[in-house]
């Protein structure tokens, strides 16, 4: 389901009028790409800042209603209050159907307590990242991807490119090499580091 919420064209410009908007419980904000102009717009800051702590939000193709008219749009910034629980200024770039967009997507890993290398082997998963880039066309967009821990052995590595991606989606990632998203580490402390350790001061031991 898209998420879709209301805006009104701001008429208003400077940061005199943005501070009275923003006692008004209205909060300032910009849709601009393609081919039409930058619009500035107005939303209500409720409503956003809830829409904000969504996760979906972050990582879907939103329907924005400026004034009766939709229009897609993902969104590109949000600027918070130094200290306040409270929205600046929101961007957002508008998408069209036929163009492949770039975005971060979450990572949400799954069957982590039943994989052999935390079930049995005593080691925790690391999360080495939580979101992954991706491009498609704006309708393959994926709210997430799925990290399936299952198959986990101590000491295995899962890597980008083992990740099922959804049919049209790509993962982009800056450098050579082919990332680590989750790991299986053994905590130090733990009797099978301890043994480990052991072990290698037996072998040093003995080749003095």
């Amino acid at each position: 389901m898209q998420i879709e919420f209301k805006a009104v064209k701001r008429e208003l410009q400077g940061s005199s009028a943005s501070r009275r908007l923003r006692r008004e419980g209205q909060l300032p904000g910009i849709v601009y790409g393609g081919e039409a102009a930058a619009q500035p717009i107005l939303m209500d800051h409720n409503e956003l800042f809830h829409l904000l702590k969504k996760e979906a939000f972050h990582a879907s193709v939103l329907a924005i209603n400026i004034d009766g008219t939709k229009e897609t749009v993902l969104l590109r910034d949000a600027q918070w209050h130094a200290y306040k629980q409270q929205v600046m200024h929101i961007d957002f770039q508008r998408v069209n159907a036929n163009e492949t967009i770039h975005l971060k997507v979450p990572l949400h890993f799954i069957n982590g307590d039943e994989c052999p290398a935390v079930k049995t082997g005593g080691c925790i998963v690391a999360h080495v990242v939580t979101e992954l880039d991706v491009e498609c066309l704006p309708s393959k967009l994926p709210e997430f991807v799925t990290v399936d821990l299952i198959g986990l052995e101590p000491g295995d590595s899962i890597h980008v490119s083992q990740l099922t991606l959804p049919e049209g989606v790509t993962t982009v990632h800056h450098g050579e090499g082919d990332p680590v998203v989750a790991s299986a580490q053994t905590p130090r402390g733990s009797l099978a580091a301890q043994s480990d350790e052991g072990e290698g001061e037996e072998g040093e031991a003995a080749a003095e």
